[in-house]
């Protein structure tokens, strides 16, 4: 199966001068399906090709920078507001995903199109953290008493709070997985080896390793992958970064086997390192096999991915396409919840559908 446009572009940004307009056209559309259209304008500029692209195209490039642009500086303002709103809570607060790599300066957080801000801080202060952030004006967006069940009894993070006035939206998570979900990674472990930002006072983010796990568990183990080829980018640049410092890549393999998640970042080193061309050494993927599903199980993986990280705009996407995705949002569940309760949260999820559907 032929790689799409938008991939294709990621992988050698110097080969678009030579598109033609219809070429442009499908790549715009791709790309801004993937919201990966700012990552490749960024990619021009700084390879100082984007005034050689014809003016329609670079049109839509320049006006998604200018997007990009305005997007993160939001972000650092609300940043801002949450050190302000926890300023009397004796709690370090961490950044996670694009929130935490555009902080950090980190290479990921080029042309990154965000959608909320993400935190982690201990189970034990997520009562005082949201009550200081309710005081500040984040009100909780599910207000049904079994979401507020759901979220608070069995899942990794309080359900997601909403500016009043700005209506930005903060995920507060307590771990970077369910509680009732088969992997056990220990948040303890996690805060405990967290960096600090410089210049943001109690504000930190994940070590590398754990930042570049948390990506990959992120992507596959989520069950909207309506993004997956943005998160997959997002972990190609995270591991091109990190595998610039000494020791890096000698302790990825042996964290995720620490943190129980070896699984996510085999799939993660495999398929960034197929759809990205993302330079991750041999000597890694020999010590990723501890992760490595059985044969049969790795043969459909394969065949899910190669659809899911296609965008649906791409013109040889198939029938097959959305059955995969399908496959996946179960299998999501699948691994986030024991079968009794799965059988119940979506059993549940599917009669109020259906009421709603009705009323």
């Amino acid at each position: 199966m032929p790689l799409p446009r938008v991939t294709l572009a990621l992988q050698k940004p110097q080969d678009l001068v030579t598109c033609t307009l219809p070429q442009w056209d499908e790549l715009i559309r791709e790309a801004r399906r993937t919201n990966l259209l700012t990552r490749i304008a960024q990619d021009l500029s700084q390879l100082g090709l984007l005034a050689s692209i014809a003016p329609a195209p670079r049109a839509h490039l320049e006006a998604s920078l200018v997007m990009a642009l305005a997007q993160s500086e939001a972000v650092e303002r609300e940043v801002a507001y949450l050190r302000e709103a926890l300023a009397g809570v004796d709690v370090d607060v961490v950044l996670l995903k694009g929130a935490a790599y555009l902080i950090a300066g980190l290479q990921a957080a080029r042309g990154r199109v965000f959608a909320d801000i993400d935190i982690l801080v201990p189970k034990a202060k997520i009562d005082e953290v949201e009550a200081a952030l309710n005081l500040y004006g984040w009100t909780t967006t599910h207000h049904n008493a079994y979401d507020q069940r759901y979220y608070r009894k069995w899942m990794h993070e309080l359900p997601p709070l909403m500016h009043n006035a700005r209506m930005t939206v903060v995920d507060v998570h307590h771990a970077i997985l369910p509680l009732t979900a088969r992997l056990k990674p220990d948040s303890a472990k996690l805060l405990a080896a967290s960096r600090p930002i410089a210049g943001a006072d109690r504000l930190r983010v994940l070590c590398p390793t754990d930042m570049v796990l948390h990506s990959a568990t992120h992507l596959f183990y989520n069950e909207d992958l309506s993004q997956g080829l943005r998160d997959l980018v997002d972990l190609d640049g995270l591991m091109r970064q990190f595998g610039e410092e000494p020791a890096f890549w000698e302790k990825l393999a042996a964290r995720a086997v620490e943190l129980d998640l070896a699984r996510p970042l085999y799939y993660g080193l495999r398929y960034a390192s197929r759809f990205l061309d993302t330079p991750v050494p041999s000597s890694v993927f020999e010590r990723a096999e501890a992760g490595r599903p059985p044969r049969t199980l790795g043969r459909v993986m394969d065949g899910l991915y190669a659809r899911v990280f296609r965008p649906a705009s791409a013109g040889d996407v198939g029938p097959l396409t959305p059955m995969s995705r399908h496959l996946l949002y179960v299998r999501a569940h699948w691994l986030r919840m024991p079968p009794l309760l799965l059988m119940w949260h979506l059993g549940f999820k599917a009669f109020r559908r259906e009421e709603e559907t009705t009323s």
